[in-house]
């Protein structure tokens, strides 16, 4: 390979459904879980709406059946959910779940998505918080679904008192779990064809990432930094679980069970395990050069550095399960097959 590799998760998704809307990207905790950048929020508001009931639909998470008929229920990370009307004041405070309406063509049913979610371009961003779920604000936008990654301080038990239903959908750790909330999204929100076809195409897009790449002859290790304290990701990550499917071997693994997917290092580890292969997809706000990691005492002589594998990924892609992935199944595909001197 020459030089190191900037590979800029760009692809674009091609999905039989069309993105509509605005933008919407998935919020972070901290950079020990998944972390996702913020930007400046914006403010918009919220009008309710109402459309006709049927016939009552059932699914559980995964299990969605091919059905739009309102109430639906669906299971989500908080339990069972009922939603009675084909919602067309959503609110998202999760990025990777407001990417996942856009591109199954729900944006026009969404009033108002949190400060980071970012993508795509147009979202209606507000100051509204995933971390820190204000429900008084929340209640303000009048909505009749909102959506969540984390039930934060049993917002969704407080908003059931007022009357308004909430939907937690948290990290997702393979493909799988992706494709499953999408199609409870679909269900959710009335959208299930659009979800199912979605689900399909990101399905396929990962697989068609890795179809051609052979497993590296000799045992390729890596390391996915999140940040400059050295926080990173095992393979119980979906970046990991990825990484697995490129058949590279991930220094984390094991290190620290008790912090979940996302452990912390050290700099010492890293420079003792010397990984072949690096990612940088710091999603704590920190934007580091290649200089400032060669720059780093010892890290010349590790052998990404000597083979030109340092790759650098977008963190927002990076850290959130949504339709996205394929871009970044892509990038790591990519990485992967070029592993190897410089």
């Amino acid at each position: 390979m020459s030089g190191i590799r900037r590979l800029a998760i760009g692809l674009s998704l091609v999905v039989a459904v069309a993105a509509c809307g605005s933008d919407d990207d998935d919020t972070a905790e901290a950079v020990t879980t998944v972390a996702e950048t913020t930007v400046a929020p914006t403010t918009s508001a919220a009008a309710p709406a109402t459309s006709e009931a049927t016939d009552e639909t059932t699914t559980t998470l995964g299990t969605a059946e091919p059905a739009a008929d309102f109430p639906a229920t669906v299971v989500g990370d908080a339990g069972e959910l009922t939603v009675q009307e084909r919602p067309v004041a959503i609110v998202s405070l999760s990025p990777s779940l407001t990417e996942m309406l856009f591109a199954m063509g729900a944006g026009e049913q969404v009033v108002a998505v949190d400060g980071s979610s970012n993508f795509p371009e147009g979202t209606p961003m507000t100051d509204l918080s995933g971390f820190r779920p204000n429900v008084e604000a929340i209640g303000a936008l009048r909505p009749d679904l909102v959506l969540l990654a984390r039930d934060r301080d049993d917002v969704v038990a407080t908003l059931d008192t007022v009357g308004i239903p909430a939907l937690v959908l948290g990290s997702a750790g393979d493909i799988a779990t992706v494709a499953e909330q999408i199609r409870v999204l679909g269900q959710a929100t009335g959208n299930v064809a659009a979800a199912e076809q979605l689900a399909d195409d990101v399905v396929a897009g990962v697989d068609a990432a890795f179809a051609t790449l052979e497993a590296p002859a000799d045992e390729v290790t890596y390391y996915v930094e999140l940040s400059g304290e050295y926080n990173s990701s095992t393979s119980d990550s979906l970046i990991g679980a990825l990484s697995a499917r490129a058949g590279i071997v991930n220094i984390a693994d094991g290190v620290d069970p008790a912090a979940g997917p996302f452990p912390q290092l050290s700099a010492e580890f890293v420079l003792e395990t010397d990984p072949d292969l690096i990612f940088v997809a710091h999603t704590d706000g920190s934007v580091p050069t290649l200089d400032d990691l060669v720059g780093r005492p010892g890290w010349a002589d590790l052998s990404a550095v000597a083979g030109d594998d340092i790759v650098f990924l977008d963190p927002n892609v990076a850290s959130r399960w949504g339709p996205r992935v394929v871009e970044l199944a892509t990038s790591i595909a990519t990485a992967v097959a070029g592993v190897g001197p410089g």
